[in-house]
């Protein structure tokens, strides 16, 4: 029997290493991402309302300021851009552990939404700078791997660390997702060398503005929906914490269990979905994905109708690996789609307001989330279930209005020569 290969083989070195990096990062942000919400309302004592509206104002923020990395990376390039944004999460993460109240919470918050407004928009350039059309499924697919892996064992990490009774318990996982950025710094500034894209970059972009990407409406149509299936698929994943916590007794050592095991599952099976999707309808993709999480999200309401604490935990954790194959159904799709209907001049610009897209979803997430948790626990995940299927719907919709030769994913000289 043949393992599954789970290393892309036709990914540059340069996008290797800007990912190995990113793998550092993204388990400093496991460490404290899955534990925000405990933290400001178990630990700091704010309502889970106020408190998601805390945690939303990062993806606000990130809202606000993801335009501007567009045109900010086009003309100074990805890799000053990225080393900028590493900066304001360290600071936003650093500033976040003496916050006892609402306005200090806010405004560490806003230094992360600043953060993450360029950080992706700067990451993404550079892996579509060093990588070809046929080379990006792979690159962007690793991306996935590399960050979830690194978010999973993060949010083990955390789980073991973070108790709400030991405030000082999320001290310490606040340091150490600051130590890695600086680490992440550290791998950019000596193993990842900027993308000019030819020399089409820099005073060019210049020249151009988002007139001409919002011209391009298959793009804006991908990007709005995305902007759904973010808010009503991944964006739950940061309201399931405290709903497990609070509602079915699962512990935040558990938490931690049940990311990992989500995280297992897209790290063996994300490339090789990804391989498995060349030369098919990259829109079914999403409309499989969407219904994959529609039928999750109504498991988890089901978990807290009728069980709790280890009976919970464990269909939490199945209901997870589930969610996995979706995430990689994903991966699979979105980025390089969006890197494929991009001009080589404007790829700052086009990933800016790609990443806005995901930021609406996750800005909505927590934000409505909390109140929603608030009225109906269970009920939630029955309208974030209803949104995935309309999205499902919409993807095929979508489908004949993308340009024929972006409605499949390209097929890698490997994957044709071992079909």
């Amino acid at each position: 029997m043949r393992l599954p290969r789970l290393l892309p083989h036709d990914v540059p070195r340069p996008v290797l290493s800007l990912q190995m990096g990113g793998l550092l990062n993204a388990f400093g942000n496991g460490v404290v991402l899955p534990f925000l919400l405990i933290y400001f309302h178990n630990v700091r004592g704010i309502s889970l309302g106020l408190s998601g509206l805390i945690v939303a104002s990062a993806a606000v923020v990130a809202l606000a300021s993801g335009p501007f990395s567009g045109p900010v990376v086009d003309r100074f390039g990805g890799k000053r851009s990225l080393s900028g944004a590493l900066v304001a999460l360290f600071a936003g993460f650093v500033i976040v552990i003496p916050a006892e109240g609402p306005a200090l919470a806010f405004g560490a918050m806003a230094l992360v939404g600043l953060g993450n407004g360029f950080f992706w928009t700067a990451q993404s350039t550079l892996i579509a700078g060093h990588t070809t059309a046929a080379q990006r499924p792979s690159a962007f697919a690793f991306q996935r791997v590399a960050m979830n892996l690194g978010v999973g064992l993060g949010a083990l990490a955390g789980g073991l660390i973070a108790d709400a009774d030991r405030p000082g318990s999320f001290s310490v996982i606040f340091v150490v997702n600051a130590a890695t950025f600086v680490a992440y710094l550290l791998v950019l500034a000596v193993l990842v060398p900027d993308a000019d894209f030819g020399g089409r970059g820099g005073a060019a972009a210049g020249r151009r503005s988002y007139r001409d990407v919002l011209r391009n409406r298959p793009f804006l149509g991908l990007i709005g929906l995305n902007a759904l299936v973010i808010f009503a698929g991944m964006s739950g994943l940061e309201l399931l914490p405290v709903f497990a916590k609070n509602e079915t007794g699962v512990a935040e050592h558990e938490v931690g269990i049940v990311f990992l095991v989500n995280t297992l599952v897209i790290v063996v099976m994300q490339m090789p979905i990804s391989r498995m999707g060349a030369g098919r309808s990259r829109m079914r993709y999403v409309g499989l994905l969407s219904l994959v999480w529609a039928g999750c999200w109504v498991g988890v309401a089901a978990v807290g109708w009728s069980l709790s604490a280890t009976g919970a935990w464990l269909a939490l954790i199945a209901v997870m690996a589930v969610f996995a194959l979706g995430e990689c159904l994903h991966g699979a799709v979105y980025g390089p789609l969006v890197a494929d209907l991009a001009e080589p001049e404007l790829m700052g610009r086009y990933m800016a307001l790609s990443a806005l897209s995901w930021q609406v979803g996750f800005s909505a997430g927590p934000a409505i989330g909390g109140f929603l948790l608030e009225a109906s626990p269970s009920g939630t995940w029955l309208v974030l279930a209803a949104l995935c299927t309309v999205a499902g719907a919409l993807a095929l919709v979508l489908e004949p209005r993308l340009p024929a030769r972006v409605r499949r994913s390209p097929v890698a000289p490997a994957d044709t020569a071992s079909a």
